[in-house]
């Protein structure tokens, strides 16, 4: 990825994954700004050299920020009343003259429940919930946003987000692991660094209208990484909770609705990606090694 011909990134919402993506262009030459609603983060993502600029609700973006981005990604949940960038903002994006490249950060919830089936980027999304239908309203608000324009507008369908201080590992060691025994539950994962990874060879090589899986290959019970974050502190792992006991949050009971194996051909078939870590075991294992060294 060190070809990749610097540019101006802009994110809608520097928040933890993308902060790290942010890291990884600036060392390549890369000018990065973006928003966050968060006062103490604004601060904090200031003071690295960003270009950080407050935006959310009663927060409306300067325009001037917007000035010489190349390249655009929108990681803000959709809010009640949709995408909190589109159509609001739409008129101002579609007139920067040097914007090429936009990428949406959405979520498999647009499929559905597939009762553990694989499934592939050309599957029709069939959201079971709310907040999958938003999501799809949100794809959909971006593609459109740029029709008949020459940017590039792709949609990446993210798995369940790990890394270094977001792991198995410290759910553990702050006593907020469970292990809730719901026999068939299978989820895909992805390691935050490589996000980053299928974002920055997209750059690379925009294909417009393009939808990608960004998960791991190997999907697995909710429990395994648990299981193994305990064996690499050498401690037992939390007792198992039978799902109709394990009082989950309205959040929690969609999550565990749904159960879905992402196929993930095409970010290494078209976009040329190895996945540094394609199951929880590497990103475990390496997050552990940093961690003691």
């Amino acid at each position: 990825m060190d070809d990749l011909r610097p540019g101006r990134l802009f994110v809608f919402g520097l928040g933890y994954s993308m902060t790290r993506l942010a890291r990884r262009l600036r060392d390549l030459g890369w000018q990065v700004a973006g928003t966050t609603r968060d006062a103490d983060r604004l601060a904090r993502l200031q003071e690295e050299g960003f270009d950080a600029q407050a935006f959310g609700p009663g927060q409306p973006l300067d325009l001037a920020a917007l000035a010489g981005t190349t390249h655009l990604i929108q990681s803000i949940s959709p809010e009640e009343s949709g995408d909190p960038a589109v159509p609001a903002l739409a008129e101002a994006l579609r007139a920067l003259p040097d914007l090429c490249w936009v990428g949406y950060l959405s979520t498999p919830s647009v499929y559905g429940d597939r009762g553990g089936a694989w499934i592939d980027e050309s599957a029709d999304p069939t959201p079971g919930s709310p907040r999958g239908w938003k999501r799809l309203e949100a794809e959909r608000a971006w593609f459109a946003a740029f029709q008949d324009t020459g940017v590039a507008v792709q949609v990446f369908r993210l798995a369940g987000i790990y890394g270094p201080g977001r792991s198995a590992l410290d759910q553990l060691r702050h006593g907020r692991a469970r292990r809730i025994d719901k026999p068939g539950q299978v989820f895909n994962r992805i390691h935050v660094d490589d996000i980053g990874t299928v974002l920055m060879a997209s750059m690379r090589q925009p294909n417009p209208g393009a939808v990608y899986n960004v998960a791991d290959g190997h999907p697995s019970s909710p429990n395994d990484p648990i299981e193994h974050a305990a064996r690499l502190l050498g401690i037992n792992p939390p007792p198992l909770i039978p799902f109709e006991q394990a009082g989950l949050s309205p959040l929690g009971r969609e999550f565990y609705a749904e159960c879905k194996r992402l196929k993930v051909d095409r970010i290494i078939d078209e976009l040329g990606v190895h996945l540094a870590y394609p199951s929880y075991r590497e990103g475990l294992d390496a997050i552990w090694a940093e961690e003691r060294a």
